[in-house]
């Protein structure tokens, strides 16, 4: 685990590594922890916003030798190809997984059955904005699938979310991951990055807590 929390907070650091070790196969390694960080939907905790951000400033570098549009065209490809493996996963064995005792503690019944009427009420525009949110993104397509939405809709709305935040966070990264402030500083950048996309998930923790509804107060 501090090797994960170090690998996040010097993440610039540990890129500038990997593309030094492994040349061209950067591209299909950064692909791989994308694509695992929500299709293992066990793994939550990998890289990601901080990940696109850092590659695609190493992009803006020409002294790596690396390709902004090929950065984006994989990160897209790798962020669609997790979700939809999470979200069959999810449609196949949610509810078996949910009743085992490690896999329980994550998702119980309970949840899945609150999570299906948030989705109902709130339609699939929340799969788009749970991609911005780190841990929570991970989560959202096993429990869209389990709580019975169809992956047409899911996939529908989850397209727009992956574009979107490909775009946004290597886009950022592109444009401003060299500029000198954000190179001497990039750690508290990069927590600055998890505390933002954080922000809606806390709001929303808070909300539940102290609104009390009319079933509840049966």
């Amino acid at each position: 685990m501090s090797f994960l929390v170090d690998f996040v907070l010097h993440i610039d650091q540990h890129l500038v590594t990997i593309v030094n070790s492994f040349g061209i196969w950067t591209y299909l390694i950064l692909f791989a922890i994308i694509f695992i960080e929500t299709g293992a939907v066990i793994l939550p905790f990998l890289p990601g916003d901080s990940l696109l951000f850092a590659a695609s400033a190493l992009a803006a570098n020409p002294t790596y030798g690396l390709h902004i549009w090929s950065f984006v065209v994989l990160f897209l490809i790798a962020a669609l190809a997790g979700d939809s493996l999470n979200f069959l996963i999810g449609h196949s064995l949610g509810e078996a997984l949910t009743r085992t005792s490690w896999f329980g503690r994550l998702i119980n019944q309970k949840q899945l059955a609150k999570s299906e009427k948030f989705f109902k009420k709130h339609g699939g525009i929340t799969v788009t904005i749970a991609r911005f949110m780190p841990i929570i993104r991970t989560f959202v397509p096993f429990v869209a699938a389990s709580s019975r939405m169809t992956y047409r809709q899911f996939i529908r709305y989850n397209v727009i979310g992956c574009i979107l935040w490909v775009i946004l966070c290597s886009g950022g990264g592109y444009f401003f991951g060299n500029i000198s402030f954000v190179k001497e500083h990039f750690s508290l950048v990069v927590i600055g990055i998890i505390v933002v996309s954080l922000i809606p998930a806390v709001f929303s923790a808070l909300k539940a807590k102290f609104t009390t509804t009319p079933e509840q107060e049966d």
